[in-house]
């Protein structure tokens, strides 16, 4: 049976998702300009799939002793509103009316700071390694759920995380298939 996604506008939660609050986040100035959906990757460790460092990292409560590369991220002050796991399984970090922060610095057709108007979506993945195919449909599913709660996001506003930051990020990298996205997000 083909999962179906609606968002709670009140709550700002897509159902149904597992929610995992974080404090990674805070009030955008102005809720009524989400304009904008950012495409990111995430593995912790890096091309290591499951677990619960994503959680962790999310929530503030990675353990660097954990692996050699949480040293270096344990610390960060990140968060991103939705997380596709490789099944297709949907975490949910942020409600979509608060600022997320997974964009950093960041500018889309112009303007500067992506977080205080974007929606951040990663995908468990990595630049190099093909996505599932359940992910691609849960993303379009979500996606076209997105773009009817928030009319400002049109298919011209959705990008991946290099295209609002050059040469700082790569993701979601060459092995997203952006064909195969926008034809199941058209479907």
């Amino acid at each position: 049976m083909s999962q179906s996604f609606y968002i709670n506008l009140s709550t700002g939660l897509i159902q149904p998702a597992r929610f995992v609050p974080t404090e990674h986040c805070d009030e955008r100035e102005f809720s009524g300009d989400i304009s904008l959906l950012v495409i990111h990757n995430i593995s912790l460790p890096p091309k290591q799939f499951g677990g619960p460092y994503i959680d962790q990292l999310f929530t503030g409560t990675l353990n660097p002793s954990d692996h050699p590369y949480f040293e270096d991220i344990a610390a960060l002050r990140v968060s991103s509103h939705l997380l596709i796991r490789r099944n297709g399984d949907v975490v949910q970090y942020v409600p979509f009316h608060k600022r997320a922060w997974h964009a950093g610095v960041s500018s889309f057709d112009g303007r500067d700071k992506c977080n205080d108007y974007s929606i951040g979506i990663e995908l468990e993945g990595a630049d190099d390694i093909p996505y599932e195919e359940m992910q691609y449909q849960t993303l379009a599913k979500i996606t076209r759920v997105i773009l009817k709660a928030y009319p400002q996001i049109t298919a011209e506003r959705i990008a991946g995380h290099s295209d609002i930051a050059p040469g700082r990020k790569t993701d979601p990298g060459p092995a997203f298939d952006w064909d195969n996205f926008r034809t199941l997000n058209e479907a």
